[in-house]
């Protein structure tokens, strides 16, 4: 007899196709019982055995399923933990951004406050400058006037002696 499960069944499938039809019942034969019984004893020997294999390889076969699951889970996880960290940096990145532009804008107002008060100071200093200068400069003009007419008054004096002579 074969070893095979397979083969054994085809080798009863072949008994049945080939034996003889009794007479009046086509749809009925006659096999050789001990050779049947036989087959089927071998059969149900090999079967645990088989079915002990067949069983490992879907216990395998599902052990490897959940192991990828599993794995593909923990990516899964690991991806999204990654996309928070991105969407986490990015919003750092997008605060500090809008900080950056707020200080910088500050900043350029205060270095426009500062160099209006700048302005200012410059101007109101040149302004008091002039206004010191255009005093001093009246003063210079006053006393220049008035120096001039000591000055002539004295040459006036000098000439009138000599004009009487």
């Amino acid at each position: 007899m074969s070893n095979n499960i397979e083969d054994i069944i085809g080798s009863l499938y072949d008994m049945v196709q080939d034996a003889r039809a009794m007479p009046l019942a086509a749809d009925k034969c006659i096999l050789e019982r001990d050779r049947v019984l036989d087959m089927l004893d071998e059969i149900i020997a090999q079967l645990p055995g088989e079915l002990k294999q067949s069983r490992t390889i879907v216990e395998s076969r599902n052990e490897l399923i959940n192991q990828a699951r599993r794995e593909a889970e923990g990516i899964i996880r690991q991806a999204q933990e990654q996309a928070k960290q991105m969407v986490t940096k990015e919003a750092i990145y997008a605060e500090a951004k809008k900080r950056s532009e707020e200080l910088v804008g500050q900043t350029q107002n205060r270095i426009n406050q500062l160099r209006k008060a700048g302005n200012e100071y410059m101007d109101d200093a040149l302004r008091q400058t002039e206004e010191t200068i255009t005093k001093a400069l009246n003063e210079v003009r006053d006393t220049r006037m008035k120096f001039r007419t000591v000055t002539e008054a004295q040459e006036q004096r000098r000439a009138a002696p000599n004009l009487e002579v």
